[in-house]
């Protein structure tokens, strides 16, 4: 039986501890006036094409797990990344994308669970 979309992340998720190393309000390594809308990191033990941790944004809605997944393309780096929304309200899931498309002008795609 093949899994979904979101039964792989929940599983991942569980799997893996949170590292937070961005928190909410802070300034983004790159672009100093630019800052987070919520606590942002990695899932420890995981790996990406780039070599990096799976990236999440956390959000205060505790317990509710794999809410969304952010869709990025940067198109300057070339890159294309599958960002893990967790414990995110709806509103915070906006911001998100606002942060994500309207800030760091990333193409961007919100999937919804």
């Amino acid at each position: 039986m093949q899994s979904s979309f979101f039964d792989a992340l929940d599983a991942l998720a569980r799997s893996a501890p949170i590292r937070i190393d961005r928190a909410k309000g802070s300034a983004h390594p790159r672009f100093p006036d630019v800052t987070y809308p919520l606590d942002y990191g990695f899932l420890e033990g995981t790996t990406t094409v780039d070599g990096e941790g799976v990236d999440v944004f956390v959000g205060n809605n505790a317990g509710a797990g794999v809410t969304a997944a952010a869709l990025t393309v940067d198109a300057g780096k070339r890159d294309v990344e599958v960002k893990v929304l967790m414990d995110c309200t709806p509103g915070e899931i906006d911001e998100v994308f606002a942060f994500l498309s309207g800030t760091l002008l990333l193409g961007t795609t919100i999937i919804h669970r």
